[in-house]
Parts: structure tokens; sequence; C-alpha cells
């Protein structure tokens, strides 16, 4: 028996493996094309993750309002996302903002992946989603730091460009010390990435343990469904169209 698990085992691994780089190339074509192709990418994604809350709703909600409370809640929330997926493409020069989004998303996967398998410790909300540990939020930050630093190393001539320009404007010690401000602000931002990111894995995690479901789908071989992908991503487009709403209010 035992012998038998190691190739099943193997077998899930390449699946899972073979999906994870479809998924990588279609979206990165879809980014790349950008247009009406890209367009088309993030309709087709909100409205699959829409399908798959729904059929979660269905299952652990019996009463109609509350059905339709939940599908207007799911309707807002991707809503906004996929509006921030498509406005967001906007490049700044050579600077594309989604394309920042979606990597400090992955870097907040891939950190807290490894700090949690490494570390382990004590979990944050084992009733919720058991594997999320407080050693994997920190992997989660530190992943998306990275990112943010290699970012910056690779626009280094744009915010250079940038720098001198403000000195230029504000004087050189107000520039330096709007620069460190802003180096303060990048790190936080890490920090508020991480933990938007896992709170939307703990929204679907919550989902689906009320549902009484492993995965929201299975129209991904070996990872499930579109929501169960997309769960970080989603929740930290959503908190950057809320953020940006706010901002417009303000002004």
């Amino acid at each position: 028996m035992a012998g038998a698990d190691i190739p099943a085992k193997r077998s899930d691994l390449r699946v899972r493996v073979i999906s994870a780089v479809v998924m990588i190339v279609v979206a990165g074509l879809a980014l790349l094309l950008a247009g009406w192709i890209w367009v088309g990418f993030v309709v087709a994604v909100v409205l699959g993750i829409l399908a798959e809350w729904t059929q979660l709703v269905a299952r652990f909600e019996p009463r109609l309002p509350m059905r339709v409370l939940w599908l207007l809640a799911g309707l807002c929330y991707l809503g906004l996302a996929g509006y921030c997926a498509l406005v967001w493409l906007t490049p700044v020069g050579r600077f594309w903002p989604l394309l920042v989004v979606i990597l400090s998303v992955i870097g907040v996967d891939v950190g807290a992946y490894f700090a949690g398998r490494t570390f382990g410790g004590p979990k944050i909300a084992p009733k919720i989603s058991p594997s999320k540990t407080w050693a994997g939020l920190a992997g989660g930050i530190v992943g998306t730091w990275i990112v943010f630093a290699l970012t910056c190393l690779y626009y280094r001539d744009f915010l250079t460009s940038l720098f001198d320009l403000q000195a230029a404007n504000i004087g050189r010690p107000a520039a330096l010390h709007l620069m460190y401000g802003n180096i303060a602000r990048l790190a936080g931002y890490g920090v508020l990435t991480a933990v938007v990111a896992q709170a939307g894995d703990f929204l679907e995690s919550a989902m689906k343990r009320r549902a009484g479901v492993k995965d929201s789908g299975s129209i991904i071989p070996g990872h499930g469904g579109l929501f169960d992908r997309a769960d970080g991503m989603v929740a930290v487009l959503f908190a950057l169209g809320v953020a940006s709403l706010v901002w417009s209010i303000g002004q």
C-alpha cells in the first residue's frame, strides 16, 4: 500500500505542476496582449469565481434573503476587484502597477508557504484554516518586501529621476526626508498586502468550511477552483479598489 501511495502522490504533483504552468502561461499572455484580450480574461475569471461563490453559498445558506445578500456581496467584492485589475493595468512610463500587485501577492504565497513549512508554530485561526501559521504570515510579509525591493531596483532609474525632481523642487534635505518616509510606507504596504491576502484566504476557507467542501470547484486539475487560486489576489485588488474610492471621495 505504501508503494502504491508514492506513485499516486507523484502523479498528483505532476498534474499540479502542469496546471500551474498552463495558468501562468494563459494569464501571462493575456496580461502582455492587454486590450480586449485582458478584458475578456478578467471578465471570464470574475464570472467563474462568482459562479463558485454562488455554489458555496447555496450549500451553507438555506434562507433565500441571505443568499441574495451573499450574492450582492460577491458581486461587489469580485466586481470591484475585477475593475481594479482592468484600471491598474495602465502603465506609468515603464512601470506596470498591476504587475507589481500580482508579483507581491505571489511573494506572499511563496513566502508564507516556505516559512510555514519550515517553522510551523502557532496557528492563526485553526478552526477556519488549520494550515495558516503566524510564521507563514511573517514569511508572506518578507516575500512581499523582497518583491518591492526588486521592483525598486528594476525601476531605480525612474525613481532616481523622480527623487532628483523632488530635490530640485523642495530642496534635497526635504526630499531625503520624503524618500525615507516612502521607504517606511513601502514596508507598511508590504505588511498590509500580506495581511489582506491572508484575509482573503480566510474568507474563502470559512465559506468552504461552512459549505463542507475541500475546494471551491474542480476547473483546475490538482488545484481546485478559480477561487482557490485567486482568493488572496481578489482580496488585495478589492482593498486597492476601496482605497482608491476613499481617496477619490476625499479629493
